[in-house]
């Protein structure tokens, strides 16, 4: 199957500068092309992986993609998608940010001994531009209405747009350049935002390197939820790649929940599944639903993807652990992950009658109510029901001397930490 063929197929395309001539050209021969992501943060989220796994698959097609990390146009800012301007990050953020972010491109796409994906930083380029040769060699080339019926910049018209905003079409659009004549990049690939900014640099390539240059552009859909709502958040924000900002329990969780109406769309845009793999799943969502197979592969797929094999089965222990309540198999870490989001006391390491203990947390309201939920075996510790109204919590009883889980009832559970 052609790259393009497949592309369609997996829903990945949403528009082309020239799709006829993209498809020959791919036939044809190997091709190198790129896309970027500024260092606006230290992580990126789910939503920035869509266009850098078709990245990924156009290596697997047998291309040589360049992943761009924008040092310079990060300290700028692209007005895309908003309604205001950005506050510009310091240097030295965006420098810190810029290291974040190519460790994580390294551990995510590129492995060792891999000469096909390259990684570069505009920076590297823009900086020995000064502003007289930024004016002439490349300002005279643009056409300030051209740029103002550019859809990111037309939507900021009433709210108002800096000139450093404004710019930020020609920094890019001076990256298609640049790698195109150093790099041999014949296609830039972004979300449906850059559209624009794509646009602007295939002018600037052919007004530089003449009509006939080939180079082209394509981008991928905005992604929505069946629901209408933007793919990518929760109620905590969003889903990030860095397991200190969303851990892989949490992360899992995310892909695991996926909407039935979804989940099919996810796994052509996410996963190196094959169609068949995707078919037969589609399949059992339709047949099956309860059983959740495909959401199951999904979670699977891309947290081995982001965070690897290890902590994969970590998350299945933990999903595991919550469903059965068997809660001491679980080590402290895997106690903090499982259970980040839910009720949280702090309790001392003084022992105390469990009775007592519960109240005075607020897990209870009163001694008459814990004693009637203990009597009745609705409370239990660390996934064992407790029976004994004269039960003394001690440190010993919590998991890594650190935590001890309470139920109560068959759903509501509170994490308790020793202090």
């Amino acid at each position: 199957m052609n790259i393009i063929d497949e592309l369609e197929w997996r829903g990945a395309i949403n528009q082309q500068t020239d799709a006829e001539g993209l498809r020959e050209l791919t036939e044809q021969k190997s091709i190198s092309l790129y896309c970027g992501v500024d260092p606006t943060g230290d992580s990126m989220h789910i939503g920035h992986l869509i266009p850098f796994i078709v990245l990924k698959r156009f290596q697997l097609a047998g291309h040589r993609p360049v992943i761009l990390i924008g040092g310079a146009t990060g300290t700028i800012g692209d007005p895309s998608g908003r309604q205001s301007e950005r506050s510009l990050q310091s240097l030295e953020q965006v420098q810190a940010n810029v290291e974040a972010l190519t460790a994580q491109m390294k551990k995510l796409f590129i492995t060792e001994g891999d000469n096909q994906i390259r990684l570069v930083n505009n920076y590297d380029w823009t900086h020995k531009i000064n502003v007289i040769e930024f004016l002439r060699d490349y300002g005279k080339n643009f056409s300030i209405n051209a740029m103002l019926a550019k859809d990111v910049v037309a939507s900021r018209l009433e709210s108002g747009i800096s000139f450093t905003e404004f710019s930020y079409q020609i920094l890019q659009a001076l990256d298609f350049l640049h790698l195109y004549r150093h790099e041999d990049v014949q296609l830039q690939i972004g979300g449906s935002d850059q559209w624009g900014n794509i646009t602007s640099g295939l002018d600037l390539i052919r007004k530089k390197e003449g009509p006939e240059a080939k180079a082209f552009g394509l981008t991928i859909p905005l992604m929505l939820k069946a629901d209408g709502t933007k793919f990518g958040k929760t109620a905590g924000g969003a889903v990030w790649l860095d397991p200190n900002k969303t851990t892989p329990f949490e992360f899992y969780q995310f892909w695991a929940n996926t909407d039935d109406r979804d989940v099919i769309k996810y796994l052509k845009y996410f996963t190196f599944l094959t169609k068949e793999q995707i078919d037969e799943l589609a399949v059992k969502v339709e047949t099956e639903p309860h059983k959740r197979e495909a959401q199951k592969t999904l979670a699977e797929e891309m947290t081995r993807f982001v965070h690897g094999e290890e902590l994969l089965e970590q998350a299945k222990r933990i999903t595991a652990a919550l469903f059965t309540g068997d809660i001491k198999s679980l080590t402290a870490d895997e106690i903090e992950q499982g259970f980040k989001e839910m009720p949280t006391y702090e309790a001392t390491k003084e022992a105390k009658n469990i009775v007592d203990w519960l109240v005075e947390l607020g897990i209870e309201p009163s001694k008459r109510q814990a004693r009637e939920d203990i009597t009745k075996g609705a409370i239990s510790m660390n996934g064992e029901r407790v029976s004994e109204l004269d039960l003394v919590v001690t440190p010993d009883l919590a998991i890594g001397g650190r935590f001890i889980i309470i139920r109560k009832g068959k759903k509501n559970y509170s994490l308790v930490k020793l202090s």
